[in-house]
């Protein structure tokens, strides 16, 4: 048996497909953290209750960390501190390429003696989204930043077409650079494909958001 990981989940494509990916390459999952802020996850719009089954489908425990940004760092590095003790020796991200997030990510490892580990680093964008798709996976774009990317897209259930038509609009394929985000609900580590209630769009500032229940 690999060793033991905690996993930073947002319930995006890429922190699902990287616990995928660890979970491919021998290692075993003891739990997800998720951040979130009034009931719905970071950046995704998430409803909290929605995360729960999320956890119960992939039979992965869940920790939900509600923090405000001041706090984000610290509250992430109490709950990585408790996997620790719980028997986690590494820490799995989704991050793909940008530096700034490696460099966070690694110093909230450092401080809480903790390995970081990314299955996705320096992949092409296009190559993760494509071979996550590829895997089975399913995800709905719950968010978009229409300074980036048209609101078209949202709610939209991501594809090959999809992903070729949002790079062909000039957006990054993969939404690393904040285009948009989504909320995966089937595939491989799944044990049942989750079902959900898909709200009205709302607007904050530049964000199109589909929330979900």
């Amino acid at each position: 048996m690999g060793k033991k990981f905690v996993a930073s989940y947002s319930g995006g494509k890429d922190s699902c497909f990287a616990v995928y990916k660890a979970v491919k390459e021998g290692l075993v999952p003891i739990e997800l953290i998720t951040t979130y802020n009034e009931n719905r996850s970071w950046f995704h719009g998430i409803q909290d209750s929605l995360l729960q089954r999320v956890s119960a489908s992939l039979e992965i425990p869940l920790t939900l960390v509600r923090t405000s940004g001041e706090l984000y760092h610290i509250n992430f590095e109490r709950a990585l501190m408790t996997a620790k003790e719980k028997g986690a020796e590494l820490c799995v991200f989704g991050d793909i390429d940008i530096e700034e997030h490696l460099e966070w990510c690694t110093a909230r490892c450092r401080a809480t003696g903790i390995t970081p580990y990314f299955p996705l680093w320096k992949r092409e964008r296009k190559d993760v989204v494509n071979e996550f798709l590829d895997a089975g996976f399913s995800s709905l774009i719950t968010v978009v930043n229409t300074e980036k990317l048209s609101d078209k897209f949202l709610g939209c259930v991501l594809s090959h077409d999809i992903v070729n038509e949002i790079e062909e609009s000039g957006a990054d394929a993969c939404g690393e650079n904040g285009e948009y985000h989504s909320f995966t609900f089937d595939g491989p580590l799944f044990r049942r494909k989750l079902d959900f209630t898909v709200k009205d769009k709302i607007m904050i500032d530049s964000y199109a958001i589909i929330p979900l229940e």
